[in-house]
């Protein structure tokens, strides 16, 4: 599985990129299956928000579906754990998904 992060609006630095690439890997635990994943993050400007809001979204391609995720929240580690714990749920509804098929 390939990782690719970009940010937007900031400066990706070493701590970051490590702390994505450590939450993104843990989801592949759950589902054996995952091509390739691409991770933004950035600095978002929502007018009617005040301070700072962070956003991530994850793309991930697996055999035949992609899954998408996006979260904002005030911290970009909050937004970071928040898609890593929503992917982590599509994933295991998807390879579900495909066991029950394979049943039938």
């Amino acid at each position: 599985m390939t990782i690719n992060i970009r940010a937007v609006g900031m400066e990706l630095t070493p701590a970051i990129r490590q702390y994505v690439e450590d939450k993104m890997q843990s989801v592949e635990k759950f589902f054996d299956g995952i091509l390739n994943m691409d991770v933004d993050i950035g600095l978002d400007t929502h007018h009617h928000n005040k301070g700072e809001i962070y956003s991530c979204s994850v793309v991930v391609q697996l055999p035949k579906d992609v899954i998408k995720v996006q979260k904002t929240e005030k911290n970009l580690y909050k937004a970071i754990d928040k898609v890593k714990d929503h992917l982590r749920e599509s994933v295991v509804k998807r390879k579900e998904k495909l066991r029950e098929e394979r049943k039938a």
